[in-house]
């Protein structure tokens, strides 16, 4: 009876998916990296994992932040510590999709799929009086502008809406 109550747990245990597929919005870093990487490749390239790897470390070199940081962990950066741009590369070359790929890395490291965007403020909308200085700061460091003098929240704000045409585009 026992034996028979262990296998049958077994059986459900090893029929059901282990890693459920990315959700939307997951690994978003990831997905967004490797599929405008996988646009620059020559479709001679797209079939050789070495080539990609090659492709792969000149494509991060120009990258900032986020995007960056996804190489890093791939291993596609000059000071990156580790390397598992096999488990990019090859899978790319047989024509894995983006997300399947980020799948598979987030088996390797989970940190891969723990890098997001930041969500992008809508200037059309937002009331900067409702941010906080903190926010407002990183508003003007996103810019690379600064703010001389400021001390009061008011003081970002007014900076901000100066500043505000040379940085964002009105659409009509």
């Amino acid at each position: 009876m026992v034996r028979w109550f262990v296998l049958s747990v077994l059986a459900v245990y090893l029929s059901s998916p282990l890693v459920l597929a990315l959700k939307k919005g997951d690994c978003e870093v990831c997905v967004s990296t490797l599929e405008r990487f996988k646009e620059t490749l020559s479709s001679d390239d797209a079939s050789n994992p070495a080539k990609i790897e090659a492709s792969f470390r000149k494509f991060c070199k120009d990258l900032k932040t986020k995007e960056n940081r996804f190489c890093y962990f791939l291993g596609g950066t000059a000071d990156a510590a580790t390397g598992i741009l096999g488990e990019m590369s090859k899978p790319m070359s047989w024509g894995m999709p983006a997300d399947k790929i980020c799948e598979k890395l987030k088996k390797k490291d989970r940190q891969i799929c723990e890098l997001t965007y930041e969500k992008q403020i809508d200037f059309k909308s937002v009331d900067l009086k409702k941010l906080k200085v903190k926010d407002l700061k990183k508003i003007l460091n996103d810019w690379d502008e600064s703010c001389d003098g400021c001390l009061e929240k008011s003081d970002f704000i007014k900076r901000i809406e100066e500043l505000k045409p040379k940085h964002i585009r009105e659409e009509l």
